[in-house]
C-alpha cells in the first residue's frame, strides 16, 4: 500500500470505516453460511453414495435378498458350512432306490422259440429248460373308469310300500366324480400350482375328458369346507407346542400386496392370509396370544408384542454380519461369525446325548460373546449429537445390529440353553418358499376366498407330508 493511500484511509471519518467494517464481515458471513450448507450437502452425498454401495454390495449370501436377485455374474458360494469330508452321492449303508424285478407281474408276454438256429429243427413241442426274464415298469392306459350305482327298487306284497335301496355316502348325485379324481384336481392345483386352466389341459390329455375350471373351483371350495375342523386342530396343537417357528411373506390378491403368515413345527404347518402384516394380523391367527412356549422368528418387532418366550434366527445374523464385515471390515462380526457356528457345533455334538450344555460351558460361551460385543461397541461409538436436531440421531448399520446382539443376547442364544429350539428360522422360511413358486407360475390371486382357501388346503398338504403320508392318498381321506 502506498503513502497516499495510507493518508486516505488515515482521513476518513469513523462513520465510513464501520461502514466498510460492516460490509466485510457480511461478505465473511455470507461465505461460511455457503461453505456450511456445501459441507451438509457432500455430507448427504457421501451418506448417499455408501447406501448405494452397501446396496450394491448386497447378495443371498450376505443379506436376505433370495437368490434370484444375485444375477448371472455372481460371486462364487462362500458357505460357513464345513466340509464333511464325505464324498458326492450316496453314502456307504445309503438304502437305495434302484428298479427291482417283482416276483409276481401284473402281466407275462412269452417270446417262443419256433425253431432251432443251428439246423432249423422245429421246437414247438420241445419243452422250456428255463426263461430269461426281463421287467419293464409302465402304467397302463389312462382312462377314466365310471361306476354305476344301482339302488333296488321294490314294492312291499304285504302292505304295498315302495322301497329304495341306500347308495353310500360319497354317491349323492346323479353324475359326479369320485373321490380318487377329485384328490388329484386338488392334489394338482394346490401342491403341484398348477393354474387351472393348465390343470384342465392336463386333465384332457391324460384321460381324454373336457373339464370346466368352474369343477376344479368347486372341488376346491368342498375340500375347504372339510378341512375346517383339521385347520382347528392344526391350530390348537401349534397352541400347545413347546417350540414354533414364525415368519410371513408378501403375496399378491387382486392386484394389491398382501401377507401370508405361517406358524410352524416339525409335524405341522399353518398358513393364514391377511390384509396386514402387524399385530392385527398374529391376532386373527389366535395363536401367539395363547402361546406359552419359545416363538422363534426374525426379530419382526409385532411379535414381542406377545408373553411367550423368543429366539432369533441367526441365519439372519449370520448374514448380516458377513455384510458388515466384508463391506466396513468389521473384525468383531467376523468372530461373532465363528462364536455363533462354533456353539451351533457344539450343540450339534451334545444334542444326541443330553438335553442341554453344562454350565461351565454355558459360561464359558456367555464370556466370549460379551467380549465380542464390547470389541464392537468400542469399534462403534454411539453417534454424536447434532445441535438442532431433533429426535433420536441415525445410527449406523453396524451399531443397529450390534445393539440387538447385546440388548437380545438370550434371544440369540436360545438355542444354546434349549436343545429344543432350533439356531434359525429356517423352517418357517422354507414352509413360505412355495406362495413364491405359486405366485411365479400361477400369479396372483384373485378373490380372498381363493387365498384363504389355497392357505387350509395347503396347510393340510404341508402337515400331512411332514408326517410322513401319501399326500394324494390323504387327500382322498377328506373326501
Amino acid at each position: 500500500m502506498s503513502r497516499d493511500e495510507i493518508i486516505l484511509i488515515y482521513n476518513w471519518s469513523p462513520y465510513v470505516i464501520v461502514k466498510l467494517l460492516e460490509n466485510l464481515l457480511s461478505v465473511i458471513s455470507i461465505q461460511s453460511s455457503k461453505i456450511e450448507e456445501q459441507e451438509k450437502a457432500i455430507c448427504a452425498l457421501k451418506g448417499r453414495i455408501r447406501e448405494l454401495e452397501d446396496e450394491r454390495a448386497k447378495n443371498s449370501r450376505n443379506s436376505s435378498k433370495p437368490p434370484s436377485s444375485d444375477g448371472v455374474k455372481r460371486e462364487a458360494t462362500k458357505s460357513m458350512r464345513k466340509s464333511s469330508g464325505s464324498g458326492v452321492g450316496g453314502q456307504k449303508g445309503h438304502k437305495g432306490n434302484t428298479l427291482q424285478m417283482v416276483d409276481n407281474p401284473d402281466k407275462v408276454v412269452l417270446h417262443r422259440v419256433a425253431q432251432c438256429k443251428n439246423c432249423g429243427l422245429s421246437l414247438e413241442r420241445s419243452e422250456a429248460k428255463d426263461y430269461e426274464r426281463r421287467q419293464v415298469f409302465d402304467i397302463p392306459p389312462l382312462v377314466l373308469e365310471v361306476t354305476e350305482y344301482q339302488a333296488e327298487i321294490k314294492n312291499c306284497p304285504n302292505c304295498g310300500t315302495r322301497n329304495k335301496g341306500d347308495f353310500v355316502q360319497d354317491v349323492q348325485n346323479p353324475v359326479q366324480y369320485g373321490k380318487r379324481l377329485k384328490s388329484l384336481f386338488v392334489y394338482l392345483t394346490n401342491y403341484q400350482l398348477l393354474p387351472y386352466e393348465r390343470t384342465s389341459e392336463l386333465i384332457r390329455d391324460l384321460f381324454s375328458h373336457s373339464l370346466s375350471q368352474a369343477t376344479l373351483v368347486n372341488t376346491n371350495n368342498l375340500c375347504y369346507k372339510l378341512l375346517e375342523g383339521v385347520e382347528k386342530e392344526i391350530k390348537k396343537q401349534l397352541t400347545n407346542s413347546p417350540v414354533i417357528n414364525c415368519d410371513e411373506t408378501g403375496l399378491y390378491n387382486n392386484g394389491k400386496r398382501q401377507w401370508l403368515h405361517v406358524v410352524s413345527t416339525p409335524n405341522l404347518t399353518h398358513y393364514a392370509f391377511h390384509q396386514k402384516r402387524g399385530k392385527k394380523a398374529t391376532e386373527d391367527m389366535d395363536i401367539l396370544p395363547h402361546f406359552k412356549g419359545t416363538a422363534v422368528h426374525d426379530f419382526w418387532k409385532p411379535y414381542y408384542n406377545y408373553s411367550c418366550n423368543h429366539g432369533l434366527c441367526n441365519a439372519h445374523h449370520l448374514r448380516e454380519l458377513t455384510f458388515l464385515y466384508e463391506q466396513y471390515n468389521q473384525q468383531w462380526a467376523k468372530k461373532m461369525i465363528y462364536l455363533l457356528l462354533e456353539i451351533k457345533e457344539k450343540v450339534a455334538q451334545e444334542k444326541p446325548y443330553s438335553d442341554g450344555l453344562d454350565k461351565r460351558t454355558i459360561n464359558e460361551f456367555g464370556e466370549k460373546y460379551k467380549r465380542i460385543i464390547e470389541e464392537g461397541h468400542k469399534a462403534n461409538p454411539p453417534p454424536k449429537a447434532q445441535p438442532r436436531k431433533r429426535g433420536r440421531n441415525k445410527q449406523s448399520r453396524s451399531k443397529n445390529l450390534l445393539d440387538r446382539l447385546d440388548i437380545h443376547r438370550k434371544e440369540v442364544l436360545a438355542f444354546m440353553y434349549n436343545f429344543k429350539v432350533p439356531f434359525d428360522n429356517n423352517l418357517a422360511e422354507r414352509d413360505l418358499r412355495m406362495m413364491k413358486v405359486q405366485q411365479k407360475i400361477s400369479g396372483a390371486f384373485r378373490s380372498d376366498s381363493g387365498v384363504r382357501s389355497f392357505c387350509r388346503i395347503r396347510s393340510y398338504i404341508s402337515t400331512v407330508k411332514k408326517q410322513g403320508r401319501n399326500v394324494i392318498e390323504a387327500i382322498q381321506d377328506v373326501f
